[in-house]
């Protein structure tokens, strides 16, 4: 059993770690000392549960580094190609066996009815996240679009930057390669950073954890509580899982952004209001980007993507999808759960995509929005039996009725935060913001809101948070399971 994680939104994370880390990137004058600075709280914040999974990235690293390596060096295409399955193959064999050995016998043992005992077998915390990153590192080495780092202990750095190692988003070497090889925050990134900083920590301490609860007081109960939740009780909590599992992860990346910036580090972003796509493929160009563009670039382009006949780039949606679902997690749920947006993306591309362009664009939103909405019932539950009743007691399936007094109750206490929590999902934000920037060049007493809501903001969101968390000590993010 691994123990607790350091979490982004932790008074301990906040006040003393990230405190001591920026402190150590502003007095240290060379990029190397600030790199070496960088990496030890790294592998610091990596460990703080325990060092004992810190070897297996170690060891992960070093594979890729001599991988990528020997990539470069050798003379000929097929032994190229020879070394960069080899690396893959090691990579994948690696996160396999902590992910999915559990899974894979618990399925053999189900058809066969051996092994009798199933091992244990702790995830390592981020495995599925810097896997990926040390995978597309090596194949950019292998098509010569980045050299291969001649420097064990700076691939190390790229692939445990706490930033964004344990859940993301996906950063490509070639995108950040410069940032550790000479960076500097200017004051202009340095600010903007803390601002997406405490904007990401308010969602995830104020918002997302607000809508966990309300989800989880429908969601997570026995099998007899939740049969007997009413269609509304099971529609509600499914609304505030929606809004919940965006802000968790979306606000993971504005933390990570945001101090990217503030030590001179240039994250891409990984959201973009999804919950407005008028299509499920918009919806995938818009949710958790570096993972939709990691399989675009890295499956399904090379299985031939769209350059193969329908049959085939029906068969490449199928593995892309079934892959994308098992990513998420070793469970029946997750491959269900990519398969049905592998079915709704094949039916958008191949049979609707004339009728659905015809349709006004609020209703495709809306439409949109509904069958992501269920999607996620699929992705919360990994108990088929459970699932089974949330999707019948949706539909009133379950003898369960359609309202009750909890529900009512529920929807009441909660009605302003669900409202505020829904705007939080949109650009309206960041619209009113960069009105008031508009304004603020061409009249003295905007400028003055401006000024004092760019200043303050930050302080104010930094203590609304701290008064959330306080007593809190352990506030994981969803896709930390990954």
């Amino acid at each position: 059993m691994r123990g607790v994680e350091m979490v982004f939104a932790s008074m301990l994370f906040v006040f003393c770690f990230l405190t001591a880390n920026l402190i150590s990137q502003l007095v240290l004058k060379t990029a190397k000392a600030k790199n070496i600075a960088m990496l030890v709280f790294s592998l610091i914040f990596y460990s703080w549960s325990g060092p004992r999974y810190l070897f297996l990235l170690l060891a992960m690293v070093l594979i890729c580094w001599v991988g990528a390596l020997r990539i470069q060096r050798s003379p000929s295409k097929k032994e190229r190609k020879r070394y960069l399955v080899l690396t893959i193959a090691l990579c994948l064999a690696i996160l396999g066996f902590f992910k999915y050995t559990g899974f894979f016998l618990s399925n053999v043992q189900a058809i066969f009815g051996v092994p009798e005992v199933i091992p244990t077998i702790v995830l390592p915390i981020g495995i599925s996240f810097y896997t990926f990153q040390l995978i597309s590192y090596v194949v950019d080495v292998y098509r010569r679009e980045v050299p291969a780092q001649k420097k064990y202990w700076v691939l190390l750095l790229y692939a445990s930057l706490f930033h964004q190692c344990i859940a993301g988003p996906i950063v490509r070497y070639q995108d950040i390669n410069q940032d550790i090889i000479r960076r500097k925050a200017t004051p202009a990134e340095i600010s903007r950073g803390i601002s997406r900083f405490t904007v990401g920590l308010a969602k995830k301490a104020i918002l997302a954890n607000g809508c966990a609860a309300i989800a989880d007081a429908f969601f997570d109960v026995g099998a007899a509580e939740l049969a007997a939740v009413p269609a509304l009780g099971i529609l509600l909590a499914a609304f505030a899982f929606t809004l919940q599992i965006y802000l968790d992860f979306s606000a993971y990346s504005d933390m990570a952004i945001g101090m990217g910036l503030m030590c001179g580090f240039h994250y891409k972003e990984n959201f973009n209001y999804p919950y407005l796509s008028q299509s499920i493929g918009e919806f995938w160009r818009r949710w958790h980007i570096s993972l939709g563009s990691f399989f675009r670039d890295y499956v399904y382009i090379p299985l031939g993507g769209n350059r193969c006949a329908v049959p085939r780039q029906i068969l490449n949606l199928f593995v892309v999808w079934f892959l994308t679902g098992l990513w998420h997690g070793a469970s029946w749920n997750f491959v269900l759960w990519g398969l049905f947006f592998g079915l709704l993306i094949g039916l958008e591309r191949f049979l609707l995509a004339d009728r659905l362009d015809r349709l006004p664009a609020p209703l495709k939103a809306f439409g949109v929005f509904l069958l992501v909405m269920f999607s996620w019932i699929l992705f919360k539950f990994t108990d088929f039996g459970l699932l089974g009743i949330a999707i019948k007691g949706l539909f009133g399936l379950n003898g369960n009725g359609l309202t009750g007094v909890d529900v009512a109750l529920a929807f009441k206490n909660n009605l302003f935060f669900l409202i505020f929590s829904t705007i939080a999902v949109t650009p309206l934000g960041k619209h009113l913001r960069n009105i008031l920037g508009n304004l603020s060049r061409r009249n003295t007493a905007c400028f003055w809101v401006n000024a004092v809501w760019e200043a303050a903001h930050p302080a104010v969101l930094l203590i609304l948070s701290a008064m959330a968390l306080a007593g809190d000590s352990y506030n994981p993010f969803l896709y930390f399971q990954f």
